[in-house]
C-alpha cells in the first residue's frame, strides 16, 4: 500500500514526464533538505521507498518522530540531475505534510505525558490519505484510533437512533463481530455513559463533555466497571486538552492533530 501510495503520488506530478529532462543531460548531482522552521520529522519511510523506486542515495540526519530547528540539514541526497529534480515536490510534499502533523501531534503529546493519558487520532482524514496522516500522527506521539469501520464497533449517537435496545444490541454483536474486536459506545451525558457501562461496552466515549462531567463518569467507572476504558473526545484544543487530562481518562482524541495541522517550511537546495 505504501509503494503504490508513493508510486502515485509521484506519476500525479510527473505526468508524461518531466519536460526539463528534454532540454539538458543528466549529471551527477547531489542536494540537501533544509527546515526553514522548527518541526518534528516524519515522512521517512515513504521517501526512503522512492529513493529506492528511482534510485537515488539518501542519508538522513534526523529521523521520524525527531526533532529538527530551522537551519538544520534533514537530510543529504545524491543521484542524478535528472532524478532529483523530478523528485523534489514529490518528496517535500510527503515530507511537508507528514512532519507539520507530526509538529502539531507532538504539542499535544508533550501536554498528556505526565498525566499517562494516551492521545489518539480519529478517522477525520484526507480521503485516500488515512494510512499516511496516521502514520504522522504516530510519528508525532499519539496513538491510532481506529483505522475503520472493519477493526472495531462504535456506536456513535447516529446508531443509537436505530438502535432500541442497546444490551440486547451488544449481546448480539458479541456473536457475530470477531472475538478481538471491541465495542465502544459514545455518550454526551453521565446517564448514557451509565446505560453504556451497564450494557456492557468495553470503552465509552464521553463525547462533548465538560471536564466537571468526565469527572462524574470516571468517579462512577472506578467505583463499578474498573475494566472498561474512557475516552475523551469533542472539540479538544491545545487550550483545554491539559483540563480533561486530568480527569482521569485513559485516552482523548482530536481530529485536530490532523486537520488543524499547519504546512511547515523544508526546501531542497541543490549543490
Amino acid at each position: 500500500m505504501m509503494e503504490e501510495f508513493v508510486k502515485a503520488s509521484l506519476e500525479q506530478d510527473v505526468g508524461r514526464g518531466d519536460l526539463y529532462a528534454l532540454v539538458e543531460p543528466s549529471i551527477s548531482a547531489t542536494a540537501r533538505i533544509i527546515a526553514k522552521s522548527d518541526g518534528i520529522a516524519a515522512g521517512e519511510e515513504y521517501i526512503n521507498i522512492l529513493a529506492k523506486l528511482e534510485d537515488f542515495e539518501i542519508s538522513w540526519n534526523v529521523h521520524d518522530g525527531e526533532s529538527f530547528s530551522r537551519g538544520d540539514i534533514l537530510a543529504n541526497i545524491s543521484g542524478t540531475s535528472h532524478v532529483l529534480l523530478k523528485i523534489e515536490r514529490t518528496f517535500l510534499n510527503m515530507l511537508l505534510h507528514a512532519s507539520s502533523i507530526a509538529t502539531l501531534t507532538k504539542k499535544y503529546a508533550d501536554i498528556l505525558q505526565p498525566y499517562g493519558v494516551k492521545l489518539l487520532d480519529t478517522r477525520k482524514t484526507r480521503p485516500l490519505l488515512r494510512v499516511f496522516e496516521k502514520y504522522a500522527t504516530r510519528c508525532g506521539g499519539a496513538v491510532n484510533h481506529r483505522m475503520g469501520l472493519d477493526d472495531s464497533l462504535m456506536i456513535k449517537d447516529t446508531h443509537l437512533k436505530t438502535i432500541d435496545d442497546l444490551k440486547i444490541y451488544i449481546k448480539k454483536a458479541r456473536n457475530k463481530i470477531p472475538f478481538t474486536a471491541k465495542i465502544e459506545v459514545e455518550a454526551e451525558s453521565f446517564e448514557m455513559a451509565k446505560e453504556a457501562f451497564e450494557a456492557g461496552a468495553d470503552i465509552v466515549m464521553c463525547d462533548n463533555m465538560t471536564p466537571e462531567e468526565i469527572c462524574e463518569v470516571v468517579k462512577y467507572r472506578d467505583e463499578n466497571f474498573a475494566h472498561v476504558l474512557l475516552e475523551a473526545s469533542g472539540n479538544i484544543s491545545l487550550q483545554t486538552i491539559e483540563s480533561y487530562a486530568k480527569t482521569g481518562v485513559d485516552a482523548i482524541s482530536s481530529g485536530s492533530l490532523i486537520h488543524q495541522a499547519n504546512w511547515i517550511d523544508l526546501s531542497m537546495k541543490m549543490d
